[in-house]
């Protein structure tokens, strides 16, 4: 059974929710360039995806409620700034909305915020990583951020995604097919090259846009090379990585 929506509860369901104990599950993505032939909120529909699924297995598993919550779509995104359509928020104004979010969660008397995070922009995961470290040093209310760029993480993923050239590529665009394939450009998708420089290596080489790194088109991987199946292996993978983390985290509460 999938979720709730809190958006779509009235007041009386979230009360009922959190008096029994529900964890809410943030997806946080982005708006930016996904290559020609990917939509702008290519990272909303990953986090969205992740967020249901880990949802899912928390319910099954645990026993307990989970409910998601509407997404987190503003935010840095510096590297993808010289695109069209790419909107870009200071870092302090995503870890001020998280650290809002938190608190409102615990006011209410949830049991745990849990982050899924699909976008990767090295100023976006730090601001990230700063708003949990202030919700736990607050103790405001215990909170997950399974971050996938960690190696442990990274090797559950695909080989494209530990290659570091995976935006938009094979590992994405899978997906975003399997989740919302009206909105991608299959003629174009399927005409695109192969781009193998990996994005994570070119950042850590000082690249500071996607042009910089060797992304005219704003697409790193194998676009072409994209299936629906894998995509939900992927989703699959996604959930069980942030469930895992939800879990532990409440076991160790």
């Amino acid at each position: 059974m999938a979720a709730p929506q809190l958006a779509e509860l009235t007041w009386e369901d979230a009360r009922a929710l959190a008096d029994a104990g529900a964890a809410a599950i943030l997806p946080v993505g982005a708006l930016e360039a996904h290559g020609p032939h990917l939509p702008l909120n290519t990272d909303v529909v990953i986090a969205e995806a992740m967020a249901r699924a880990a949802a899912e297995r928390f319910v099954a598993v645990s026993g307990r409620p989970a409910v998601v919550l509407p997404s987190v779509v503003y935010t840095p995104a510096g590297f993808a700034a010289g695109f069209p359509g790419t909107m870009t928020v200071p870092a302090e104004a995503l870890s001020a909305l998280l650290e809002g979010v938190a608190a409102s969660l615990a006011h209410h008397r949830f049991a745990m915020l849990a982050i899924a995070n699909a976008h990767l922009d090295p100023a976006h995961l730090a601001a990230v990583d700063t708003a949990v470290e202030r919700i736990r040093a607050a103790r405001t209310i215990p909170v997950v951020f399974p971050n996938l760029v960690r190696r442990r993480l990274a090797d559950r993923l695909t080989d494209e995604f530990r290659s570091g050239a995976c935006h938009a590529g094979r590992f994405e665009g899978s997906i975003v097919l399997a989740e919302r394939p009206d909105l991608v450009r299959e003629s174009v998708r399927r005409s695109l090259a192969p781009n193998a420089v990996s994005l994570s290596e070119a950042i850590r080489a000082g690249a500071s846009s996607f042009e910089e790194a060797g992304g005219p088109a704003a697409y790193f991987g194998a676009p072409a090379e994209a299936t629906a199946e894998e995509g939900r292996r992927s989703i699959a993978t996604l959930g069980e990585l942030l469930d895992e983390a939800m879990r532990a985290e409440l076991a160790d509460a």
